[in-house]
């Protein structure tokens, strides 16, 4: 009987870690077959879902490359050599984030990187402040491939000390560019500050005629109010939620469907949940109406 009371004793004492471990005993041979002996894990509450969903971000992250996370040019803020620097100082303010590409005279000609904080000197300088000033404090702007895997990309991050990279496509042209904290997101999840705007803001009006950007968190029924749509509110909340079901799968990013006269377009997606969709109606509807 002692020996059974010192048993149980030993096993409570045990660290989560070495509980942990022996869950390895069938020692696995494959990421699934770690995937599920962390879901074993999990539901013997030997780790929470949190650490869970980190661990296994830090897993799948080496299957990812820089063109699954990319911020697109569309949604890049860039700024131009040659504007006013009122001008470009008015955009740092108003996007609230911390480093910007700086181009020329067209979208590929990277002049360099503008870190915002790099901007607090000039607030001090005797007269105006000019383009030179801006310019002269623009840092190297780092490159990187679209297939570049994101386990690299953050080792590239942590020891070159840099955190943000232009995405070249195959012809050299940017086609993005990706953060630290977007490869961070991949393991950890979702990473908001005081500046960030809540993915359920709004529909947003894009540059181009006829297009929005719509957050997978908005409500079916602000859609429908939007467009003068008529998605089925039975099922789902959620305009994520219905594309979701009609994908049959968590959509990657640049994955299109199309239904209920609307064309979808995943815009931001990190393989566990879609953020942003962009949509735009049908051509075959345009015509007919």
């Amino acid at each position: 009987m002692s020996d059974d009371r010192s048993s149980l004793n030993n096993d409570q004492h045990k660290s989560w870690f070495e509980r942990f471990l022996q869950a390895f005993n069938d020692e696995p041979r494959s990421r699934a077959d770690i995937i599920q002996l962390l879901e074993t894990a999990v539901q013997s509450d030997v780790i929470d879902r949190d650490a869970f969903t980190i661990v296994e971000g830090a897993l799948e992250v080496s299957e990812v490359q820089a063109r699954d996370i990319m911020i697109p040019p569309s949604q890049m803020v860039v700024i131009k050599s040659e504007d006013d620097p009122k001008t470009s100082i008015r955009k740092v303010i108003d996007s609230s984030h911390s480093r910007f590409p700086v181009v020329g005279e067209d979208s590929d000609e990277i002049l360099g990187v503008l870190l915002a904080k790099d901007l607090l000197p000039l607030l001090f300088k005797d007269g105006d402040i000019t383009n030179e000033d801006i310019l002269a404090r623009l840092r190297p702007a780092n490159f990187i491939p679209e297939s570049k895997r994101l386990n690299v990309l953050l080792n590239d991050f942590r020891t070159k000390r840099y955190h943000m990279a232009l995405v070249l496509d195959e012809y050299g042209s940017v086609s993005g560019l990706v953060t630290i904290e977007d490869v961070l997101e991949q393991i950890v999840g979702e990473i908001e500050d005081e500046t960030d705007k809540l993915e359920h803001e709004g529909i947003q009006v894009t540059s181009d005629a006829g297009v929005y950007l719509v957050p997978a968190l908005c409500t079916i029924e602000d859609f429908n109010e939007f467009f003068k749509a008529d998605l089925n509110e039975e099922e789902f909340d959620t305009v994520g939620g219905i594309l979701v079901q009609q994908f049959g799968h968590v959509p990657l990013r640049d994955e299109t469907i199309s239904f209920d006269h609307f064309d979808f377009r995943v815009v931001k997606s990190d393989g566990r949940r879609v953020k942003t969709i962009q949509v735009s109606k049908s051509v075959t509807e345009e015509t007919i109406d």
